[in-house]
């Protein structure tokens, strides 16, 4: 069986798990997400590009968990983060550039009136929920259990299998609703009245919306006196620079950014009407919410990237060039699994710039094995893609390498197919689910 040689990430990786809980600050870049021995540790990145510790080059799809989507070491943005760096990064007091951020963004999202900036989604998320408490005085959170991710914190967490830690009483507090499903929930509404402080949720995912579904849920949210909150950390930008929020024509009451927002730098948003948003405030009526207070949420470097970000993608009609690459990758993956006899079986969903695949048994059932053999294939051709997210610095020779790299891995995949075991071809332990016991 082909591999590359990872020798110093090897050690690298004992290194990582001696001192760092899980080896990794973030569990979607786990080593158990790779294959057994296969978990290159990145030494740095220029575009689409990393190299690890070891030398090895890859295109790097997910950039940054979603994060990097002009590419890694974006000229534009670095430049204007070095120009802030000789000025100071934290002061006693805001800065003017905070002012010029909140400007910048609130021109960008024009369907919110007032922002508040923090280091991570999770932060702006929990901040969100706890408004929504604030304005409505409900106790309950109602989250859309088709959705992956929400937050560390444990509102969140404690709707999860992995809720160790989280007392049950507030575990008790959340409850869900499918995607897409308008009586589902408006029956959740009505079996906890008067109880539901907000309905959060991203506005889209792998599947669009179905035609009336949001604004079926601004309504819903709207005749039972919820807050809608919209979780825009993959769709903005992704799908609109304004957020899917702008794209599909409903406009939530609170919305969270983040990820792309500062191209692989640490800024999120909380983003909203004010009525809402000045309760967290000093001129808000009424008692005060303690929305957000973070030393670093404000730090210069991570303002000045966001709106060297958002600048990009007006100038450079961004969004645009993601999904034109990412329907390039999809055309291409298709054809060449239909062409090796698993176009049934490598399956690619998702909107163009935001793509990811499953990976489907005999049975068509998803498999961690079969995704185990498909990623250790690609990472052999040097790519790594735990998903098929693009960034705006590939190429098109990049996407056509890509699809070469996949037509190899999909000569091997039908191999496993017809043998009825993919058990050959994984080297070692299938990868992992990240909600996993």
């Amino acid at each position: 069986m082909s591999t590359v040689e990872l020798s110093r990430s090897a050690l690298a990786n004992e290194r990582l798990h001696a001192l760092i809980p899980g080896g990794a600050h973030t569990y979607a870049k786990g080593d158990d997400q790779y294959p057994e021995a296969m978990a290159p540790v990145i030494s740095h990145g220029r575009g689409a590009q990393v190299w690890d510790v070891d030398g090895n080059r890859y295109l790097e799809y997910g950039s940054g968990l979603r994060s990097v989507s002009l590419g890694h070491a974006h000229p534009g943005v670095t430049e204007a983060v070095r120009r802030e760096l000789d000025r100071g990064s934290n002061f006693v007091r805001p800065s003017i550039i905070e002012v010029r951020a909140a400007e910048r963004f609130l021109s960008t999202v024009p369907t919110a009136d007032m922002v508040k900036f923090a280091k991570n989604g999770s932060d702006v998320t929990t901040a969100a929920v706890r408004l929504a408490r604030a304005a409505t005085g409900r106790p309950l959170v109602a989250i859309c259990r088709d959705h992956p991710f929400f937050s560390t914190d444990d509102w969140f967490i404690g709707s999860t299998v992995l809720c160790s830690g989280v007392p049950k009483a507030v575990s008790e507090l959340t409850v869900s609703f499918p995607y897409g499903d308008l009586p589902a929930t408006e029956e959740l509404l009505s079996a906890h009245e008067g109880r539901i402080a907000c309905l959060i949720l991203e506005p889209a995912t792998q599947r669009e919306p179905p035609p009336g579904y949001l604004a079926g849920l601004r309504s819903l949210a709207d005749r039972y006196g919820c807050v809608l909150i919209f979780d825009e950390m993959i769709t903005g930008f992704r799908w609109s620079e304004a957020g899917a929020q702008s794209l599909y024509g409903v406009v939530p009451d609170l919305s969270t950014f983040g990820k792309a927002l500062g191209n692989g730098f640490a800024v999120s948003a909380l983003a909203g009407k004010r009525e809402l948003m000045e309760q967290g405030g000093l001129r808000g009526r009424g008692e005060r919410v303690f929305l957000l207070s973070t030393t670093h949420g404000a730090e210069t470097h991570s303002l000045a990237a966001a709106m060297a970000v958002q600048q990009t993608y007006v100038e450079e009609a961004i969004t645009a060039r993601l999904h034109a690459l990412g329907q390039r990758l999809a055309d291409g993956v298709r054809q060449v699994a239909a062409e090796a006899g698993v176009g049934d079986h490598v399956v690619v969903r998702g909107r163009p710039s935001n793509l990811v695949f499953a990976t489907l048994d005999e049975q068509l059932r998803p498999s961690q094995q079969y995704r185990t053999l498909f990623l250790r294939q690609l990472l052999t051709g040097g790519v790594i893609g735990p998903s098929f997210v693009v960034s705006s610095a590939f190429t098109h020779a990049d996407i056509d390498h890509t699809v070469d790299v996949v037509a190899e891995a999909c000569v091997v995949y039908r191999k496993a197919l017809d043998a009825g075991d993919p058990g050959p071809w994984l080297g070692g332990r299938p990868v992992r689910p990240v909600f996993s016991r």
